[in-house]
């Protein structure tokens, strides 16, 4: 609950970016690594000892990915979401559950895909970029934070997000909104973010934003860039508004709780 109300709070006093901003790492930098050590919140449980962070920070890391990579996750995402769509705020695509965006709720995109006749919709190629770029994701977290590998478990939702200025039609359109990762989805222990579009090019607005007490301090998403952190309430956090373009990203999140992992996701 704790940081719930951290969330709230920093909503209710900041929910726009305001004079108070600094950029951490802007689009037109590129970083090979750069971190941001930020003090432990006691949001996670103490049984997964070895797998809990020792010291909480932000990494953001340009390079891990190729340009055509890139290319081919966004080319995932459009063709999932072709036959979806959200009517306002972001589209959803999901390839573990297959749950895809559409108006106001979610389809399954593997039976619409058979229904119009052009399953497999995705390529065995596609599948194992997948899991290739979770995996170089995960060894990067692991690394950071001196965790086992086998410890951390690809949790769920796992998805590719779409972007636009379009407005929201339910509360849950409104990305906008502070929130903790452990306390909205429960499982995350560690967050990734993978950007595969330019904020500045590809789109206006869109910055992710950590909401501090001293004030938002900003990531500026860059094409092949892959920021991560710890899930707890020390990394309360938001996007801005889409205010023109489209937005891409996946996010990939990851468990200490074997209970709660997932397994990749398979051709269908």
């Amino acid at each position: 609950m704790r940081g719930v109300f951290i969330a709230v709070a920093m909503y209710l006093v900041r929910n726009k970016l305001g004079n108070n901003v600094t950029t951490l790492v802007p689009v037109g930098k590129e970083t090979e690594k750069t971190t941001f050590d930020v003090t432990c919140s006691h949001d996670y449980e103490t049984r997964f000892q070895g797998c809990l962070p020792v010291n909480c920070k932000r990494v953001v890391m340009d390079g891990l990915f190729t340009t055509e990579e890139i290319e081919q996750l966004q080319s995932i995402a459009e063709k999932g979401m072709a036959l979806g769509g959200s009517a306002g705020g972001p589209t959803i695509l999901d390839l573990h559950s297959g749950a895809v965006s559409k108006d106001d709720k979610f389809i399954n995109v593997y039976k619409v895909a058979e229904m119009e006749g052009v399953s497999p919709l995705f390529t065995e190629s596609d599948y194992m970029l997948y899991k290739s770029v979770k995996d170089v994701v995960k060894h990067h977290i692991a690394t950071e934070f001196n965790v086992n590998p086998s410890r951390l478990h690809l949790t769920k939702p796992t998805f590719f997000s779409r972007m636009t200025s379009l407005p929201a039609k339910t509360i849950h359109d409104e990305y906008w909104h502070p929130h903790v990762d452990k306390v909205t989805y429960g499982s995350f222990f560690y967050t990734s973010l993978i950007y595969l579009s330019d904020y500045g090019k590809d789109f206006q607005g869109g910055r992710f934003v950590f909401a501090d007490s001293d004030g938002n301090k900003t990531v500026e998403p860059r094409s092949g860039r892959v920021s991560f952190f710890t899930s707890g309430s020390e990394n309360t956090h938001f996007v801005e508004k889409v205010g023109k373009g489209t937005r891409f990203a996946l996010t990939v999140a990851f468990t200490c709780d074997k209970q709660h992992a997932i397994d990749d996701p398979q051709p269908q």
